[in-house]
């Protein structure tokens, strides 16, 4: 299929191969071409401070900040040929450095726009005054006895990814912004204890505003100080490797927030100086800024941040964030991908975005063999989880954004309509080789305005019938069986890797609505806020506790899964068949690695004496049952039952056993002996 393509995909790989080479022969390869955080933005030797910055378009510039009582003549930054401004500030008197380490700094600069105060780009840290809009760039060199030392070994990378999808402002039970060392100490032994092996991270990367979920960024190098310092953050991330987790982060490279004051937007007074110019350098619908990735600079800039972040905070990967909008020009708007292979290799392809990809991709691939690069794209562009070096686009897995989709389609018609194949075929349909990292619903669903899973089935019955000394209704009893039966099947079929969004494990009923005032728009009309309110900007884990409420039975049956992957690591097996998607009794049976799955989705129909066929002979035992009473089932199954295969071949299985499927529940079969109870 991609024969067609050569001369693409032969284009591709020349061009990354000619910035490669020209890397090497210029900059001294790539290890020291990503290391820009050395020479830019402030950099400290014995002598003094340093402080470079990349501003072509500046006609000249100063360096300002509390050290100099904010004097625009005090400090003024000379120029070379390649448009960076540079400043050395010697050392005091007493040795102690001209800029104190936690004060404000900014540029200031006289550039075709008007003069103008930024945050400088390569800044570390960034605060906002209580009171004040802007942020202000803070000099951060903290002493050596302040510096986090870390002190726990990163874990190797695990065969099969289990990832905790979560915010760290919003991880409190409390209405309030949490801290980095509040969800080091609560959450993450939360996370440990649900059996999940990796927590991601989101909105790390410095933003001005909150309710962006992080995804506008302002200040690139800089963590969040929301949630506390840098130093937290390390702690945090040390805390969750004594712990086994993995860390990784959504890094944002797909575009920039267009704020002016805080970020990369016209920071040089000019249209184009990380951008494209122009409707190219626009999202209308992000309303944020694209980056021009055949730029020199805009390369050293984003490559030296994904390096950064696994440098300096020891993060074990990167969940690549709006990876189709970077690789089009059309950025997957308005634009129905068919499979088609000539909508990827195509001239609204953005060859320099897949190159700066690929870059990026060999850059982490060579310096930390162990850390995980996952890509945000719903395309399905071809080659890309291929490693670098065989013409790919080299990450290690692509997220399968077509499952959560399948499952808005489904949830908006009554399940008597569900199409058992057309289930099976969504959740498999990836591929050969292609790692995926599956998922049921994404954080965007979890947002005011649009439905998790739960809410599409429970809908405001949740907030009436979740007690358990209350009675149950029809609906309460079919969404909180749809629930697991959704998690179970798509992370049984789904992937090499599966994703869940705090809280979406127990059916959290509230939705995320960031604080904010009322809106004025340019018609005139206003959007209402919540007076900045944080009630609905929290996460109530004490609902998933509560032995009192039904969430505690979801939440009890995700941690049951988690375990169970765990132990047999059946989504990485190379043994994977499906052998029964039967429309009239809506069933679903596959085998992954030696456990056999039997999903009866029937809302009415228990079957007895239904045969199941097997691959491996001999001795079965139930180890996961979504009836149980312990999940909130009707415990219609006896667990101390023990099923015998007979030479009996049944549906292109060898053998086969026979079992009680009640009606809509999810039941796991192991061979006896390899299920330790």
């Amino acid at each position: 299929m991609l024969e067609g393509f050569r001369g693409h995909l032969d284009y591709r790989y020349s061009e990354y191969k000619r910035l490669r080479a020209a890397i090497d022969q210029h900059e001294g390869g790539l290890d020291a071409f990503s290391r820009g955080y050395e020479k830019l933005g402030f950099t400290r030797s014995a002598e003094g401070i340093t402080y470079r910055e990349w501003a072509p378009g500046a006609y000249s510039a100063a360096l300002v900040g509390d050290f100099n009582n904010w004097n625009p003549n005090a400090d003024a930054m000379a120029r070379n040929e390649y448009g960076v401004w540079e400043i050395f500030l010697p050392n005091n008197a007493d040795g102690s450095p001209a800029i104190p380490h936690g004060s404000r700094v900014k540029i200031r600069m006289d550039t075709p726009s008007g003069v103008k105060d930024s945050i400088p780009a390569w800044i570390k840290f960034s605060v906002q005054a209580p009171g004040e809009i802007p942020y202000n760039g803070i000099y951060y060199d903290p002493p050596e006895e302040e510096k986090y030392v870390f002190k726990h070994p990163q874990p190797k990378r695990p065969k099969s990814l289990r990832i905790y999808e979560s915010h760290v402002g919003m991880s409190s039970p409390e209405p309030k912004i949490n801290t980095y060392a509040n969800f080091r100490d609560e959450v993450l032994p939360r996370i440990k204890k649900l059996g999940y092996n990796a927590v991601q991270i989101m909105a790390i990367q410095e933003h001005s505003y909150y309710a962006s979920f992080g995804y506008h960024v302002t200040n690139f190098f800089a963590p969040s100080s929301r949630f506390g310092t840098p130093e937290d953050l390390k702690s945090l991330i040390d805390k969750a490797h004594e712990l086994g987790l993995l860390v990784l982060m959504d890094i944002v490279h797909s575009h920039s927030s267009n704020n002016t004051l805080d970020g990369l937007n016209g920071f040089d007074g000019t249209d184009t100086h990380y951008f494209h110019g122009g409707p190219r350098g626009h999202h209308w619908m992000w309303d944020s800024r694209l980056f021009n990735y055949g730029s020199w600079e805009v390369l050293r800039f984003l490559l030296s941040n994904a390096r950064w972040w696994l440098e300096e905070y020891k993060f074990d990967g990167f969940r690549f964030d709006g990876v189709t909008s970077m690789m089009y020009t059309h950025h997957g708007l308005q634009v129905t991908f068919t499979g088609n292979y000539g909508e990827y290799f195509g001239f609204a392809t953005d060859v320099d975005a897949v190159v700066y990809l690929m870059l990026v991709n060999d850059l982490i691939r060579g310096l930390y063999p162990e850390a995980v690069s996952i890509g945000e794209d719903v395309s399905g562009m071809p080659t890309f989880c291929i490693p670098v070096q065989d013409g790919g686009v080299g990450f290690d897995y692509r997220l399968h954004m077509a499952v959560p989709d399948k499952w808005i389609e489904l949830l908006k018609q009554s399940d008597e309509y569900w199409e058992m194949g057309d289930i099976v075929h969504t959740l498999t349909n990836r591929r050969w080789l292609e790692k995926c990292v599956t998922y049921c619903e994404s954080h965007d669903q979890a947002l005011v305005g649009d439905k998790t899973i739960a809410f599409w089935l429970m809908d405001k019955d949740m907030y009436d019938f979740m007690a358990l000394d209350r009675p149950s209704t029809p609906r309460i009893d079919r969404g909180i069986a749809l629930h697991k039966m959704i998690r179970l099947v798509t992370m049984g079929l789904g992937g090499e890797g599966y994703l869940n969004f705090m809280g979406n494990e127990f059916g959290h009923p509230e939705w995320i609505d960031f604080p904010r005032g009322p809106q004025s728009l340019p018609n005139g009309s206003v959007i209402p806020g919540n007076n900045n309110s944080f009630d609905k900007c929290r996460r109530r884990f004490d609902l998933g506790d509560a032995d009192y409420l039904r969430y505690r039975g979801m939440q009890e049956f995700d941690q049951a899964m988690q375990h169970l992957e765990g132990k047999y690591e059946f989504m990485t097996s190379d043994h994977s068949y499906v052998s029964r998607k039967h429309e009239e009794d809506k069933v679903i049976i596959f085998e992954r690695g030696d456990l056999v799955f039997v999903f009866n989705f029937h809302w009415s129909n228990s079957y007895f004496d239904y045969r199941v066929g097997c691959f491996k002979p001999g001795k079965y035992k139930i180890v996961l049952d979504s009836d149980d009473g312990l999940f909130g089932g009707f415990s219609r199954l006896d667990h101390d039952a023990e099923y015998f295969t007979a030479d009996w071949p049944h549906d292109n299985r060898p053998c086969s056993f026979s079992v009680y499927a009640p009606s809509r529940t999810a039941v796991v079969y192991a061979p006896a002996g390899a299920e330790d109870e």
